[in-house]
């Protein structure tokens, strides 16, 4: 057969990832800050997005209806004596509000203190202007209270407040800001003496003689390089740090063990005495630099809100705060169409950037819904949860929540990848209600990992001094219950909680009960 060139038409099929699919995959996962950021720089590029804060006059008209806007009215979002009051103050912040404050407060300083005599109160006019001068006085800036706000001291500031008393010469002053650079958010010294000692040419020594300067100031136990050190800094201070509490702090991996019969050897003391020293290393504080705090703790905001409805239902919302409000701006792009109809260039800039919008508007009203669908679903198969507790959680995968709501089960885990539900029961991420199963004793309804760690926990904790389970135990109470569980089972679960085996627990709750009986 002789070889030759030949055409072929073939049709095929294929799926093509479009830089647009992508980027409504990724929007899918987003959590809603960086969905946040996310829409703010398309605002940026794209003049014919805007932002829409709910009191739009109509200029924007929006290519997609947001979806989830409308709920149904709480009684809690009723207008109160309270709303109104922060509103009025508020609206004094803005433009034509601070020309009634101020007015109020001439008002005011006539009424306090009457025309007596300017030699009196000469000093109420320029109290006057002064406030005026403030954000938020003529000017028409908007007053924020929150730049008025006292701001938590941290962890280096209380430090650097004691230093300059503690340490009076310069290169030491210099050694002591090292140093403190190198503490954690628990106190914890974490830097290398001998290598700060060769950045700055000094000695070790010297780094030495300042660490412990260091060490004995407040909170107690800041500047420890170990939890030992953190312990024996702050039982020195107490004028407690005899032989007995040093080896006793010397060897806490014992104490971590309940191991109270090598100890007393170690320490040479009795049983009594032993108690009593546990006692106190139990009031010491193992992280001294806890009580402050580098940055600001950030409140997690529920993507979906879960309620009871009037007819023993749930209701299932998207959380208002959360939802972007993306507007197109029609008349302006019309507007600017009929100016650069002659500009091809423009008039191409402008269908791109129409077809973008109009492209994330859709995308976002489609992850609105994708995510209503996915939290309706779960808060369906998790009704039994909702009412009665994490005992009653169901075991709950991907796939069965992917084949209800006909959605692949990337889709849903991406949905449900730092997203978080409001319920009743508490705030809790949407990954926490996929448990996988375990098998029932008795031949009925799977059990969820979940709520079997729950009941573990629940045993444990109502356990007796006397009365300690072993894991056998545990694994026959369960089975009572109707939970089919292997031993290896239980400590493995165990051990994930980090509760110590049978033997660790007696000798703790034996130690507690007599420091609790002294």
């Amino acid at each position: 057969m002789a070889l030759s060139a030949s055409l072929f038409l073939r049709q095929s099929q294929s799926l093509v990832m479009t830089p647009q699919l992508m980027q409504s995959i990724q929007l899918l996962q987003m959590t809603h800050f960086e969905l946040a950021q996310f829409i703010a720089q398309e605002v940026e590029k794209n003049p014919l997005l805007e932002l829409s804060s709910g009191d739009d006059d109509g200029a924007a008209e929006p290519a997609a209806e947001p979806f989830g806007a409308e709920t149904q009215e709480r009684p809690d979002d009723r207008d109160t004596g309270e709303e109104r009051l922060s509103s009025d103050w508020y609206e004094s912040g803005q433009s034509g509000g601070a020309d009634r404050l101020n007015s109020a407060l001439d008002t005011s300083f006539e009424n306090v203190f009457p025309d007596d005599g300017p030699e009196r109160h000469a000093d109420v006019p320029e109290l006057v202007s002064q406030w005026k001068s403030m954000p938020g006085g003529d000017a028409g800036e908007g007053y924020d209270l929150d730049a008025f706000a006292a701001m938590q001291p941290t962890l280096t500031d209380h430090l650097n407040q004691q230093i300059p008393f503690l340490v009076t010469t310069a290169p030491d002053r210099l050694i002591a800001q090292v140093l403190t650079d190198h503490l954690d958010e628990a106190g914890y010294f974490r830097g290398e003496l001998a290598e700060i000692a060769e950045r700055l040419g000094k000695d070790a020594a010297d780094l030495e003689r300042v660490l412990a300067a260091l060490q004995t100031l407040d909170p107690p136990g800041v500047f420890a390089r170990s939890l030992s050190e953190c312990l024996a800094i702050q039982l020195r201070q107490k004028d407690r740090l005899d032989p007995a509490m040093e080896a006793l702090v010397n060897h806490l991996d014992l104490l971590a063990k309940r191991d109270f019969h090598t100890l007393k050897k170690l320490c040479g003391v009795d049983e009594e005495d032993l108690i009593e020293m546990l006692g106190e290393i139990r009031g010491l504080n193992p992280k001294p630099g806890s009580g402050f705090s580098d940055a600001l703790s950030e409140t997690i905001t529920p993507d979906i809100v879960v309620r009871a409805g009037p007819q023993g239902n749930w209701l299932v919302e998207l959380n208002p705060d959360t939802l972007p409000r993306v507007l197109v701006n029609q008349s302006y792009y019309a507007e600017v169409s009929r100016n650069t109809a002659r500009n091809n260039q423009d008039q191409a800039f402008l269908s791109e950037c129409m077809q973008n919008a109009n492209w994330l508007t859709r995308s976002l009203d489609q992850r609105a819904r994708t995510i209503m669908k996915v939290a309706s679903e779960i808060v369906r198969q998790q009704d039994a949860f909702l009412l009665h507790g994490v005992d009653h959680l169901r075991p709950l995968n991907l796939k069965t929540v992917a084949d209800a709501i006909k959605m692949h089960e990337s889709t849903v885990s991406r949905v449900t990848s730092n997203k978080y539900m409001l319920t009743p029961r508490g705030l809790f991420e949407l990954k926490y209600f996929f448990t996988v199963s375990i098998g029932s004793a008795e031949g009925g309804d799977n059990h969820s990992a979940e709520a079997v760690r729950h009941r573990i926990r629940a045993l444990i904790e109502k356990e007796r001094p006397d009365a300690v389970l072993s894991d056998d135990d545990i694994v026959e109470s369960l089975k009572g219950a109707g939970v089919d569980l292997a031993r290896r089972t239980v400590a493995k679960y165990r051990e994930a909680m980090n509760i110590p085996s049978s033997v660790q627990r007696r000798r703790e709750k034996r130690a507690l009960a007599r420091i609790a009986a002294q």
